[in-house]
């Protein structure tokens, strides 16, 4: 109630609202958008820059994390599925289970933070978004893997689940460096646009000044 008008662009995520300030106001905007799962906070151009540069950062880190716990764990999966076919023993295919488990469980749970957050977030707000079945089916791989390994079963599932993470992240970092070239192509077309206002002087004469030099 008393929301006028409300745009959002979702490449940008950023919403503009318009409201009638006797009915409402932006901190109840704002917490009916945390309700919906959303942080809000005014705009500001330069935080933006700040939290894109973070942002982008660290999902560069989770996929560092990522990419090099699946190439270790792949040498020693690929060791087994040889074995498999030869003379491995359940001993040495055991000790590169969990050799496997070792490497893929705290890379996993580093790694996996853009999706998990993402998926609480959602679940917080009674919201199922794609990354709720992302995180669940990452969990269940590397649950189902950890107990078979526990049981000395001849299957695993660690490298399965961890290269998914790595394709998920590598898509995900993509995006947000796309995310961040469209928006600074944006602010330089804006910047090219000059507003400028009718200012009257103390004379009665009126001057034609650009909007920054208004006071």
């Amino acid at each position: 109630p008393g929301v006028v008008s409300a745009r959002l662009n979702v490449a940008s995520r950023r919403l503009s609202v318009a409201w009638r300030p006797e009915v409402t106001g932006p901190e109840k905007i704002a917490a009916r958008l945390a309700a919906l799962g959303y942080r809000a906070h005014p705009f500001d151009l330069h935080r933006l820059e700040a939290e894109d540069v973070a942002q982008t950062k660290w999902l560069i880190r989770c996929l560092a994390v990522a990419s090099f716990s699946m190439m270790n764990v792949m040498l020693l999966s690929v060791s087994v599925w040889s074995g498999a076919v030869t003379d491995i023993t359940p001993e040495t295919r055991d000790f590169f289970h969990w050799l496997s488990a070792l490497l893929v469980m705290p890379a996993a749970a580093y790694a996996g933070q853009p999706f998990f957050r993402s998926a609480l977030a959602g679940l917080r707000a009674r919201k199922l978004n794609m990354d709720v079945p992302i995180s669940l089916g990452v969990c269940l791989a590397i649950g189902m893997s950890f107990y078979e390994t526990l049981h000395s079963a001849e299957h695993a599932y660690f490298d399965s689940a961890i290269m998914l993470l790595v394709f998920l992240l590598l898509g995900r970092t993509l995006d947000q460096m796309m995310r961040v070239k469209m928006r600074a192509a944006a602010a330089n077309i804006a910047a090219l646009k000059g507003d400028f206002a009718n200012r009257i002087e103390p004379s009665g004469d009126v001057r034609i000044v650009p909007v920054m030099a208004l006071a």
